[in-house]
């Protein structure tokens, strides 16, 4: 049976979620055009793709702030999102 360029498509993307060590998640955003031709600039620096850069630098960045933070920073910063029953919820990094 042969299938459409939809079904393999959706086929595809429906593997995403579980792909690599960890499954990859899709990301769509409109950045400026300063943005986007500077990122160009960088994967073709790099010898790279720009999905490439994008994840060293965001990486990267993440590496930079979870440093800097406290014990009770960092698991916020981790804490999936919670409702309203739940502690997370009430907690505010001004809290003393």
């Amino acid at each position: 049976m042969t299938t459409t360029s939809a079904e393999r498509q959706q086929a595809y993307r429906a593997k995403r979620p579980f792909a690599g060590d960890n499954g990859e998640r899709r990301l769509q955003s409109w950045v400026t055009t300063s943005t986007a031709l500077a990122l160009g600039r960088l994967a073709r620096r790099a010898g790279t793709a720009q999905r490439a850069v994008l994840e060293q630098l965001i990486q990267d960045a993440d590496r930079v702030v979870t440093q800097a933070m406290s014990d009770d920073e960092f698991d916020h910063y981790f804490a999936l999102p919670c409702n309203n029953e739940s502690p997370c919820a009430r907690y505010s990094p001004t809290m003393d």
